[in-house]
């Protein structure tokens, strides 16, 4: 069966939207969109439950540095049920549109 992966430019994402956040702790760390879920592509199934909650009856969009573990997430979620897209482009994408990142501190990210 196959299907075509829901996907969006980073500029399309809907300010305040449910966002999940699929990379490594150290890449979390030196910035991340504020606000976003953070579960490690190797924790996605078994925090699926987290993930659901965090999406509410909104689409959720799912990232990663450059969009290939995101979407390996993203198509898992779609077929557990979950509407899911993809950020293209990733988090580099975030930036190169002016979208702000922020610091594990909380802090304005300053690459």
């Amino acid at each position: 069966m196959s299907f075509a992966l829901p996907a969006v430019t980073a500029d399309a994402v809907p300010e305040g939207a449910p966002l999940l956040d699929v990379r490594e702790p150290d890449e979390w760390a030196a910035g991340h969109v504020a606000g976003s879920l953070h579960i490690p592509i190797g924790q996605v199934v078994e925090r699926i439950d987290e993930i659901t909650e965090h999406a509410g009856d909104q689409r959720l969009y799912v990232v990663c540095k450059v969009g290939g573990r995101s979407a390996q997430v993203t198509a898992y979620l779609v077929r557990q049920g979950l509407d899911a897209a993809n950020v293209h482009g990733g988090l580099h994408a975030w930036e190169d549109s002016g979208r702000a990142l922020v610091s594990d501190a909380g802090e304005p990210f300053v690459a």
